[in-house]
């Protein structure tokens, strides 16, 4: 082979692993098992915070879930929001914990007041009502390729946080689809 093939050639692979650097990598994608499992296993993280305590959820006492919200549009929700409390409250029961279904317009919101996480009244005065002394809050944060996700058991009388566990999803089609408003 002659000098002139042998650096034809190289030029040629060199051009073509370059190539293959633009190429864009797709987000790994789960099924929705793993999805739903990745949120079973933050619950059990804050299940294992309060148990040691003895304070906070007690599996005699109701406890409200409320609608995780985006950390950027803290008084909306989201398909994506509306999934995970889902996910929480079905594994606090499957764990044996008393969760109220309560269905406020759909959604029951943490708000932001004065760059402070705060209880909203109304979710204040529900959970008075069901005498339930704790409440799981969150919310999600979508990023170039995951979803960060935070989670926090609150007292409703103090607003003390109690535990709190993180996550991420990948950032894939279908949590797209769930980030989606969907109202």
């Amino acid at each position: 082979m002659s000098k002139l093939s042998v650096l034809l050639a190289m030029s040629l692979s060199l051009a073509f692993l370059a190539g293959c650097d633009t190429v864009p990598s797709k987000p790994p994608t789960i099924s929705s098992e793993q999805y739903i499992e990745l949120t079973y296993a933050a619950t059990d993280k804050l299940i294992a915070q309060i148990s040691p305590q003895g304070a906070g959820m007690n599996k005699a006492e109701p406890i409200l879930v409320a609608t995780l919200v985006s950390i950027d549009e803290l008084e909306s929700a989201s398909r994506m929001g509306r999934s995970i409390s889902e996910q929480v409250a079905a594994r606090l029961t499957q764990k044996g914990y008393k969760v109220v279904e309560v269905k406020l317009r759909g959604t029951l919101f943490v708000k932001r007041t004065e760059g402070e996480m705060l209880l909203s009244r109304e979710l204040m005065q529900i959970s008075q009502s069901y005498r339930a002394p704790t409440v799981v809050v969150g919310t999600y944060a979508p990023a170039s390729d995951f979803i960060a996700v935070n989670l926090k058991v609150v007292a409703a009388e103090t607003q003390l946080v109690l535990a709190a566990a993180d996550y991420g999803l990948p950032l894939d089609a279908n949590t797209k689809t769930l980030l989606s408003s969907g109202r």
